[in-house]
């Protein structure tokens, strides 16, 4: 007899509904699995066969075939142990359930309890657009798939709880839909002393989502600025809180009893990263760090110190918000519109532009300390700003500092106009923005246009610059409320491009 049940297979970042078919047919004990599954499927054999003995049902010697339709892609996961083992029961004739009304997820430990697995709300949501309304789910996913609205969830903690699912005993799960009042966080603005022009450059970088970089001596801040940078963040949509946790899901990353992420991710990989690791990648494509980092912040601390072919990876996914990855078996797009925070030492002892200790770096390894950023990778990066040394007076200096709620005030107000801006378009940020929006939103003045024109001829900036520095404009604008781009808007913004200037680039 033939028994067939639904569940899902993992491919990128959705969900594919899977068919899983037993049949017992002649022939010597056996038990294979067919339709490409991985190492991890092929060894759920000997978990399905302990699971359903150690739950108090027979497993007998006979040759079992499962086969995983549609066989046109990689199956890879644990999710399927648990319909494999139901199925075999079903085709026993041991139970007596028609499998195909609720599809169903789960691991299957030794004893037959049901544990839980990875990307679960891109199962449900692929679940909801195929016209499911019902799933079985691990009892640990159960806040995880409950976020999606008109899909019941049946929790359970082991096979006998899915029986007892369609006999129509046990009652749906209703989760509560999180919300995002009074989000704390680790680190404030409040707390860092001086350092007003990195303040001012973050706050521009964050209201119009644009990539900064950020130099300087050892110790003056950089990691603790970028650290406070999430704080000033608004909290995700919703549709950037289901995409969001889809990818950390898939990933196993995904807090256990967690629902939507709420709040912007940040990443921070180490700087001996690969550029595997940092874009994603292997046999079978997963996600990377800056698919993590998606609606978030990408920190890259020690900028100058990762591997070549990592930083020039980032150029593709810094332009169009994606990585493509293509292996032999077809190709995968994973999201990644990031904002990239980048830190660095000036020079190789650190202490190029310090007051108090003499760098001792000799020019020629200086001019060639960020050699290896420049062009493209520089080009894509909208705010340069050096962080300095802290003085004694700022540092012991008991005045209040600006928190990162009045902050995160003003980026917010600058994120509102910019969805006003861009209602008609895919666009949501300045740094964003095509030529032809500029040209629409980023008009000057004449005499702001001749210094605009003076700072390209004199800084040597590239087209690309060329536009970024008008889109920075934009944002600082913005944040003034302003209509049109004004004389000191343009200047601030070119005062964030000054690395070239610096290193005779």
């Amino acid at each position: 007899m033939v028994s067939n049940a639904i569940s899902f297979g993992i491919h990128g970042i959705e969900a594919q509904i899977v068919e899983i078919e037993v049949d017992i047919v002649k022939g010597l004990p056996n038990f294979s699995i067919v339709g490409l599954p991985d190492s991890t499927i092929k060894e759920s054999k000997e978990r399905i066969r302990s699971a359903i003995e150690n739950s108090g049902f027979e497993f007998p010697p006979k040759n079992y075939i499962v086969n995983l339709a549609p066989a046109g892609f990689k199956k890879q996961g644990s999710n399927f142990d648990l319909p494999i083992a139901i199925s075999i029961l079903n085709s026993l004739g041991q139970i007596n359930l028609n499998l195909q009304d609720i599809p169903m997820v789960g691991e299957l430990s030794l004893d037959g309890r049901v544990k839980p697995v990875t990307g679960v709300i891109s199962m449900v949501i692929s679940l909801y657009k195929s016209g499911y309304k019902r799933i079985i789910v691990p009892y640990e996913n159960r806040i995880e798939a409950s976020v999606i609205d008109g899909i019941d969830i049946y929790p359970v903690k082991n096979i006998k709880d899915v029986i007892s699912v369609y006999s129509d005993e046990r009652k749906a799960f209703r989760g509560e839909i999180e919300v995002c009042d009074n989000l704390e966080y680790s680190f404030d603005f409040k707390d860092v002393k001086g350092q007003e022009t990195a303040k001012r450059a973050l706050e521009i970088a964050a209201a119009g989502h644009h990539n900064i970089l950020m130099y300087g001596p050892p110790g003056s801040g950089k990691t603790m600025l970028a650290k406070c940078i999430s704080s000033i963040l608004p909290p995700l949509t919703k549709e950037q809180s289901i995409t969001t946790t889809m990818i950390h899901s898939v990933a196993g990353i995904l807090e256990q009893g967690r629902g939507l992420i709420l709040t912007p991710p940040r990443r921070s990989p180490h700087h001996s990263s690969s550029d595997a690791a940092l874009i994603g990648g292997g046999r079978i494509p997963s996600v990377g760090e800056i698919s993590l980092a998606h609606n978030g912040i990408l920190f890259l601390d020690e900028f100058v110190e990762f591997r070549n072919n990592a930083l020039q990876a980032l150029r593709q996914p810094l332009e169009d918000c994606e990585i493509t990855i293509s292996r032999a078996s077809g190709s995968i797009n994973f999201p990644a519109n990031f904002m990239l925070v980048a830190a660095s030492n000036p020079c190789h002892c650190g202490y190029l532009f310090d007051p108090e200790i003499e760098c001792k770096c000799l020019p020629a390894k200086i001019r060639s300390y960020f050699q290896k950023i420049t062009g493209p990778i520089l080009d894509r990066i909208d705010v340069e700003v050096l962080v300095g040394r802290v003085n004694y007076r700022d540092l012991m200096d008991k005045g209040i500092e600006e928190s990162s709620e009045k902050i995160r005030e003003r980026v917010c107000n600058a994120r509102e106009i910019q969805n006003h801006r861009f209602k008609d378009s895919d666009k949501i940020y300045n740094s964003r923005m095509t030529n032809k929006e500029i040209k629409m939103y980023c008009r000057i003045d004449e005499e702001t246009e001749s210094i605009l024109e003076m700072a390209v001829q004199k800084m040597n900036l590239s087209a690309r610059s060329f536009y970024r520095v008008l889109k920075i404009s934009r944002t600082i604008a913005d944040l003034d409320a302003s209509t049109n781009i004004e004389k000191k808007h343009l200047l601030e913004a070119l005062s964030y491009k000054n690395l070239q200037r610096h290193y005779n680039l």
